[in-house]
């Protein structure tokens, strides 16, 4: 019988925070300027300067560290981590060790209709290095804008199962730090970059394997292929009785392989201390209990009060969720409707993900960029639903009403859009048309159901669009078979 084998995956989350000085030195985090241009004697290790925190750094590890139900550590310090790399110009890493900020807490997610806690082991401060440049036709260039840039590092225990957990992990954990605002979240910008550690077992077995860790995944679905390629390929390794062996190994989009980068550091290879030039840090509860009233309410939990308030589907509540600012303008359009109702709540819903979110899309914008007011679906809906418009009319007055930010209301009766739902009116012109094109009755009534298209399509004629067309269809299929 073959044997079965299950994965263990912990995930390891660098976020970039949203400040606007370094963790330790006063020089800017503004992302896409001149190469070397945000630096300063701090960020470039010259002898003789000083750390100096940035205590915004902290307020944004507390607010995490709370949104995912972490113990906060009253007093903690920071570590020098020292290695040696061109783009590291202090020749070591401020960062923590022993003591981080954030402990022991856990991250929700929700897979396969189930909810599952992943623990997190810690969260923890510190200062990203320098990007090294290789794609030049040039040597190795070096930019120091992103060294000191404040950065968390979130680091899970070994609870994920599937690349699918970890997808949704990721995807949890991203949402939130946008949530507090405390983070772009931009995978394309290296505000936030994950690495993962992946291992094997038998079912069953409680010891974990020889895990190996993968990076350079610039992507959630990045990350998704590598552990899916990665499981599969220690499982055919042990199975052609190889050992895995603790390997850094590099996913490669071009090929969707994993190859080895290097061999696995360990902790002492790090040569870890205490940072001699920052004192211990402590916190006031009062700190903590502000911060903790500032937290808004939280994706999953929002996920499932918006389904639950506005009886809609979880799918849709999903993705009014996947941002702050598009649930805000959910809720926003469905609390101006005229006739608060589960369907036209539902038709909210469907014009924002069609149409509002077509335009985010083709934009490539952040919702909080849209400028496309909530009023005007709001508006269209209530039109909608009072028969006053037909869906054709309205997604032709759509476009006017966001160049303009015009009411579609005002639009419908400057131009006289207003659906005809006089049904005397429909059944006139509809019985007119019938008397008048007998040879089409005899063929619709001798099988040729296509027909009856004809006759719907010359009472919206007569009616310029404007006819009610469930009243026009009803209205004909009584006339042709009576």
């Amino acid at each position: 019988m073959a044997t079965e084998y299950e994965a263990v995956i912990g995930l390891e989350v660098h976020t970039q925070l949203l400040t606007k000085s370094k963790a330790f030195s006063s020089s800017a985090t503004q992302f896409g300027d001149i190469p070397n241009s945000n630096t300063d004697p701090v960020t470039l290790g010259m002898p003789g300067t000083l750390p100096v925190l940035n205590t915004k750094v902290i307020d944004y590890a507390i607010k995490l560290g709370l949104a995912t139900n972490c113990k906060i550590r009253n007093k903690f310090g920071f570590a020098r981590k020292n290695y040696f790399y061109s783009d590291l110009p202090k020749g070591y890493q401020i960062t923590q060790h022993e003591d981080p900020i954030c402990f022991d807490g856990h991250i929700d997610i929700e897979h396969d209709g189930e909810i599952k806690k992943i623990g997190l082991t810690r969260i923890h401060i510190e200062e990203d290095t320098g990007k090294s440049i290789h794609d030049l036709d040039v040597d190795t260039l070096i930019d120091f804008n992103r060294a000191g840039i404040p950065l968390l590092e979130i680091v899970s225990e070994p609870d994920i199962r599937s690349a699918e957990e970890a997808y949704q992990y990721l995807t949890q954990l991203k949402q939130t730090v946008l949530y507090l605002g405390i983070s772009t979240g931009n995978m394309e910008e290296g505000a936030l970059r994950c690495d993962a550690n992946i291992s094997i077992r038998p079912k069953g077995q409680k010891e974990f394997g020889t895990r190996t860790e993968v990076k350079n995944m610039n992507s959630f679905r990045n990350v998704q292929k590598a552990i899916e390629f990665e499981i599969k390929r220690q499982i055919d390794l042990v199975e052609s009785g190889g050992k895995v062996t603790q390997n850094t190994m590099m996913w490669d989009g071009g090929t969707n392989s994993t190859k080895v980068m290097r061999t696995k550091e360990t902790s002492n290879d790090y040569r870890y201390f205490p940072e001699p030039d920052l004192p211990i840090y402590t916190l006031q509860q009062k700190q903590i209990d502000q911060l903790n009233s500032e937290l808004p309410e939280l994706p999953l939990e929002r996920k499932f009060r918006i389904a639950k308030d506005y009886e809609i589907p979880l799918y849709d509540a999903d993705v009014m969720v996947s941002e702050r600012e598009l649930a805000d303008y959910y809720e926003e359009a469905c609390s101006n409707l005229s006739n608060k109702t589960p369907k036209n709540n539902k038709l909210i819903s469907n014009w924002i993900m069609t149409e509002v979110l077509r335009i985010k899309a083709e934009k490539n914008i952040p919702m909080s960029e849209m400028d496309v007011p909530s009023f005007i679906i709001t508006d269209i809906v209530d039109l909608l639903n009072e028969g006053n418009i037909s869906s054709k009319i309205a997604k032709e007055i759509f476009p006017e009403a966001i160049s303009q930010k015009k009411s579609p209301k005002l639009i419908v009766e400057e131009k006289g859009l207003k659906q005809v739902s006089d049904s005397g009116l429909i059944k006139d012109i509809a019985k007119k048309i019938i008397d008048d094109n007998p040879e089409s009755v005899e063929k619709y009534k001798s099988g040729r159901g296509n027909i009856f298209g004809f006759f719907v399509g010359q009472v919206m004629k007569q009616t310029q669009g404007k006819a009610n067309p469930k009243m026009v269809s009803d209205t004909i299929k009584e006339l042709l078979e009576n």
